[in-house]
């Protein structure tokens, strides 16, 4: 979501469809203008804009799945789609 009006300790945010308020005691005030990963109406983490944009393209194709659209999503994960597939450092073999 993007801060649209601050408060403190809350913010008024958006996610383009919606403004609601967010609880920012987890990252501290930001200024208007700077996008933040919510959940639950919690900010918990500040994103640059082109990571606050990739990770809303993958929720616009996962809604899209869940809604029985079976369009070709690789433009939604660009990101993704050149990459090998990584295992969690601590599932690695040694």
């Amino acid at each position: 979501m993007q801060i649209m009006r601050c408060d403190t300790g809350k913010a008024l945010c958006s996610d383009g469809s919606e403004q609601k308020w967010i609880d920012m005691s987890l990252i501290g005030d930001q200024p208007e203008g700077t996008w933040v990963l919510v959940f639950l109406d919690v900010a918990r983490e500040v994103l640059l804009p082109e990571r606050a944009g990739q990770i809303k393209k993958a929720i616009g194709a996962v809604a899209a799945v869940m809604n029985g659209d079976s369009a070709d999503f690789d433009d939604l994960f660009a990101d993704l789609v050149e990459r090998e597939p990584q295992l969690p450092e601590h599932l690695q073999t040694k």
